[in-house]
């Protein structure tokens, strides 16, 4: 089993949220932190913004941040938001299973409950639980205020 890449991306864009505490952050950083493309995270933000779990403010000084506290965010909302029906297999898919052995398979039964059982599991943590080792995940992604200053200083520098 294996995620999307857009569910991928929406939990970083979460945890990434958790870091900054509230502060507006900019797609643009965030897809420079992760060193993945922008264009992608427009898309997984706006998803995002749909469902609840970001807010988003246009123009000049805009940005993302969570839409509520991240303790409130569940991993398994998250998941079952961003990754829709899970279906595993062909014959989870009713408008267009071909398997001939669906009627007397046993198979979908226990997919169906793994993936249940993995769902529970996520359930059990919110997205301020990933944000434990807070120190170390800010230095990997350069989230720190000097960082954030170089940066805006760089931007201005480039800019004149």
């Amino acid at each position: 089993m294996e995620l999307t890449l857009h569910t991928d991306y929406a939990l970083r864009v979460l945890i990434y949220l958790g870091l900054r505490s509230g502060k507006l952050c900019q797609i643009a950083d965030i897809a420079t932190d992760y060193d993945i493309s922008r264009n992608h995270l427009v898309k997984v933000v706006h998803r995002l913004a749909r469902g609840g779990f970001v807010r988003t403010f246009r123009g000049k000084g805009g940005g993302v941040m969570l839409a509520r506290d991240p303790g409130a965010i569940g991993v398994g909302d998250v998941v079952r938001y961003a990754e829709g029906p899970m279906r595993l297999v062909e014959c989870f898919r009713a408008g267009d299973n071909r398997c001939v052995i669906t009627p007397a398979c046993t198979l979908s039964a226990a997919l169906r409950e793994a993936g249940e059982s993995f769902l529970t599991v996520l359930d059990r943590y919110t997205i301020a639980d990933l944000l434990g080792n807070r120190g170390r995940l800010a230095r990997l992604l350069s989230i720190s205020e000097s960082a954030r200053r170089n940066r805006a200083s760089a931007r201005r520098t480039m800019v004149t």
